[in-house]
């Protein structure tokens, strides 16, 4: 795989609409395989994290998280994004690591091809299905761009903050050691508990729904 190297390196303030504040250092490539715009964003002391690693030590808590305008930006309740993004920023802010930023979204067929999506999730079907009848894949995601980001930063080991199992296979896959993989929290609503549910099922994301009464 053609190898990466860090473009540019900013500090951003971060403050959530919580109140919830840190800092990052945001970083953009050269050289990705899908010349798309992803962001890393290094988070509390992340650099320490690193060194600390290659020397033989824990490796550093690492989400890769793609880009949900609705989700991240709006508040959508249909699905988890924006609430596992403001998870992973502080958990990973307070033990020192990584997101990823990535700009794929709906699961890779973009943001008009996603709200096609989910005006047949409205008639019936399920979020993979919706994706299906629309012509394209379940998930289109790749994580090639996501593991070049991680090497040119010298971060082949992590810990992968994440309830996706196919991210550990897709990173393991393009050289990344997932030593853990550490799901986040349920964030439920009653919008998107079929989709929570669904993803659970059809893809075994390690979600742990609460039992109905």
């Amino acid at each position: 795989m053609l190898k990466a190297t860090v473009r540019q390196q900013v500090t951003v303030p971060l403050r959530f609409a919580d109140g919830y504040a840190t800092t990052a250092q945001v970083m953009t490539f050269d050289g990705l395989v899908d010349k798309e715009e992803h962001l890393a964003l290094g988070l509390g002391d992340w650099q320490r994290a690193l060194k600390k690693s290659a020397a033989g030590g824990r490796a550093p808590l690492v989400r890769p998280h793609s880009e949900c305008l609705t989700g991240d930006v709006f508040g959508s309740q249909r699905c988890d994004c924006g609430p596992q993004l403001r998870e992973a920023v502080e958990r990973i802010a307070d033990q020192g690591g990584v997101l990823l930023y990535l700009r794929q979204e709906g699961r890779g067929i973009g943001l008009y091809a996603k709200l096609d999506a989910y005006a047949l999730q409205d008639s019936g079907l399920d979020t993979y299905e919706a994706n299906v009848a629309l012509g394209r894949g379940e998930d289109e995601r790749d994580y090639a761009a996501a593991a070049q980001m991680l090497s040119a930063l010298g971060c082949d080991r992590i810990r992968l903050l994440s309830n996706n199992p196919d991210k550990a296979v897709q990173l393991g896959s393009y050289g990344i050691d997932v030593t853990q993989r550490v799901p986040t929290g349920v964030h439920m609503s009653s919008a998107n508990v079929r989709y929570l549910a669904t993803k659970a099922s059809h893809t075994a994301h390690t979600i742990e729904l609460p039992l109905a009464e």
